[in-house]
């Protein structure tokens, strides 16, 4: 069974449209293989930057079986399996797991009807029973409307096919579950500013989105931390910091998208109901990432620092 041991940075990979709105499977290569080399250690593909509620169920079974063929085993694969739809998401969940390449699924807190904790360990423990590899539970309460417990996490961890969790709370969170799931249990951030704290404080490490962008600086981060050289690690997540939260001042991923795009990734348009950026969208958020205001406007390639 893969792990995620080594797996501390993970990308939550973009989905990259063409001009006719399909999925541009030449620029997700490409894509993909610039993350590995810029110290991407794992994908999360189809999940909410990768725009998952607007693809089709057939459009997510090409995108996890041709993603596993892109990967080959390169690195761990999760992919997003989760709904609102108990049933559904078991359905889907076992169907994805037995696509060759994919390592794990990833299984968000049922969103709108506002479950309670005995309602989402009913969820997980259903998935749980249908899927044939682990899944990973993804605790986002700004996007479900609910808050997943940490007593309830801790619950749902003693279950051998749930291996671990994506976490969007705070980082005292991330410390409780650090110290009271199993060894063996990843708990991840999916806060790109607690990467450096979520790591240091005995987590798996971020599930990230500025990643895409910043790779190369957040490798650098964790290669320092693990080094003990913690002056230099902090050094960087205070310089990535307002660039991460820059990468969300709009609805995402359509701040990355723009990077990615003026980088020459040819990564596309977002999905409706997110749109793509206007000029003055792209201006404010080259500003925020110290570019030259027009550097995004017009697809100026760029070369982005700390």
């Amino acid at each position: 069974m893969t792990t995620l041991e080594n797996a501390d940075l993970m990308t939550a990979i973009i989905t990259p449209f063409d001009e006719n709105d399909a999925i541009n499977y030449d620029a997700l290569e490409k894509l993909t293989n610039h993350l590995i080399e810029t110290g991407s250690r794992g994908f999360v593909i189809g999940g909410t930057t990768g725009e998952t509620p607007t693809l089709t169920h057939d459009e997510k079974i090409e995108l996890y079986t041709r993603f596993g063929q892109i990967i080959n085993g390169r690195v761990p694969v999760i992919a997003g399996t989760g709904s609102n739809n108990t049933r559904e998401t078991a359905a889907l969940t076992r169907e994805v797991t037995h696509i060759s390449g994919i390592d794990m699924a990833l299984v968000v807190v049922p969103y709108y009807n506002k479950p309670n904790q005995r309602g989402m360990i009913a969820h997980f423990e259903a998935v749980a029973a249908q899927t044939v590899k682990p899944i990973i539970m993804y605790n986002i309460p700004g996007r479900t409307g609910v808050t997943m417990a940490n007593e309830t996490v801790v619950e749902l961890a003693q279950n051998p096919m749930i291996a671990g969790v994506k976490q969007c709370t705070s980082i005292e969170d991330i410390e409780y579950l650090v110290d009271h799931t199993p060894d063996t249990f990843s708990v991840y951030s999916g806060e790109d500013a607690q990467a450096l704290a979520a790591k240091a404080v005995g987590g798996q490490g971020v599930i990230s989105v500025a990643s895409h962008i910043y790779g190369s600086q957040i490798r650098a981060m964790y290669d320092a931390l693990e080094t003990g050289n913690v002056h230099e690690a902090g050094r960087l997540q205070r310089l990535l910091t307002p660039k991460m939260q820059a990468l969300f001042m709009y609805p995402s991923p359509s701040p990355v998208k723009a990077v990615l795009n003026a980088q020459g990734f040819e990564v596309g348009d977002c999905r409706l109901p997110i749109l793509s950026l206007n000029k003055e969208e792209k201006v404010n958020l080259a500003g925020r990432l110290g570019l030259e205001s027009d550097a995004l406007v017009h697809a100026v390639p760029v070369e982005l620092g700390v």
